[in-house]
């Protein structure tokens, strides 16, 4: 593939202020790092991940076997964060009504006037944990799928809006398929990052099996919500020079298997063999998009003043690896979506 022609790099954070909230947001994210290792042992990589996505404002998505303590990691990041945290367990006989709340009738007991009164479902949180999120039919996973887009509530033809912040990290068990509902790619699309979950290395498993499980020490509030905003506004402001973004829509762009309808493969832009035998369906212009949010988020949380080309390829696995869909063949033969983004990053080069 042709490289991208060079390009001028934007002004970075010049004022005092930029450049001392950038410090700010570096010295948050150290602390956050250290209060979270207080309860989770390893997945230090998962942290990161989970930090980044929610500093670059997006949903996250946590795939892993059971017992990786996931959960754990979720709440302790809330309470890390001093947020509002509900836990939603997905099941089969889950409703919508049960997630986002519903009316139920109320008299008063003094005059015998009867009222509707809403009360608000369990996504009315800072952070809600969507656990197994593939455990429930696809009407319920539509009702908090919409309440993400959206970040409102819409019920008898009121509109609610969500905390601010409001952030979503559903788990999906990658080993039980039966009786499940996997998300479509569609609504898959609609989660910033997708973060693999691994098992922890044999020293952290050795310190696991050590911990008390009857004592869990509280966790301080590492900032306040309004210092939080004022963070994540800067992360939106971090310039992303263009060639970074030429790189972050080259990665893309060779993810898709076939033109787009009606378009012709551009001179010097060929499909490549690997991704035409590979992969059924590419990546979308949400997904340019999502790697430049998540790669500022990474830079910003790094104390960086600007994007780098290593910043898109280091979130490009986060970003893409559930936004692409293996061709039958690639998928029988075990090539997942970290696969073919790894391949990515093979054929385009910097």
């Amino acid at each position: 593939m042709t490289a991208s022609p060079p390009a001028s790099v934007p002004a970075s954070p010049s004022t005092a202020a930029d450049l001392t909230t950038l410090d700010q947001l570096a010295a948050v994210r150290a602390r956050l790092v250290s209060a979270i290792a207080g309860r989770v042992v390893g997945q230090q990589a998962t942290v990161e991940a989970v930090l980044i996505s929610i500093f670059a404002g997006g949903h996250a998505l946590l795939v892993g076997a059971p017992g990786l303590a996931k959960t754990l990691l979720v709440s302790t990041v809330a309470e890390a964060l001093g947020w509002s945290f509900h836990r939603i367990q997905f099941t089969p006989d889950l409703m919508p009504s049960d997630i986002t709340g519903t009316e139920i009738l109320r008299e008063d007991r003094a005059t015998g006037a009867r009222t509707l009164q809403f009360v608000p479902g369990p996504v009315f949180a800072n952070l809600v944990l969507a656990d197994e999120i593939n455990r429930t039919p696809p009407k319920t996973q539509a009702a908090l799928l919409e309440a993400m887009q959206e970040r409102a509530v819409t019920t008898s033809g009121q509109t609610r809006p969500l905390p601010a912040p409001f952030f979503v990290l559903a788990t999906q068990n990658p080993i039980e398929q039966e009786g499940t509902y996997p998300l479509p790619e569609a609504q898959l699309d609609r989660f910033l990052v997708a973060i693999d979950v691994g098992y922890p290395s044999h020293a952290e498993e050795v310190a696991i099996a050590q911990l008390d499980l009857r004592r869990r020490t509280p966790i301080a509030p590492v900032l306040a919500i309004e210092d939080f905003h004022r963070l994540a506004d800067l992360v939106a402001r971090i310039p992303v020079p263009e060639v970074a973004v030429r790189h972050a829509v080259d990665l893309v762009r060779t993810s898709r298997p076939k033109p787009a309808s009606g378009e012709k493969a551009a001179a010097g832009e060929p499909i490549h063999p690997y991704v035409a035998a590979n992969v059924a369906w590419g990546a979308g212009p949400r997904a340019t998009q999502a790697l430049v949010a998540v790669a500022r988020a990474r830079a910003a949380l790094a104390g960086q003043p600007a994007v780098g080309v290593a910043d898109i390829r280091a979130v490009a696995s986060l970003v893409l690896a559930h936004r692409l869909v293996p061709s039958f063949q690639a998928a029988g033969a075990g090539t997942d979506g970290r696969a073919i983004v790894a391949k990515l990053l093979e054929i385009v080069q910097p």
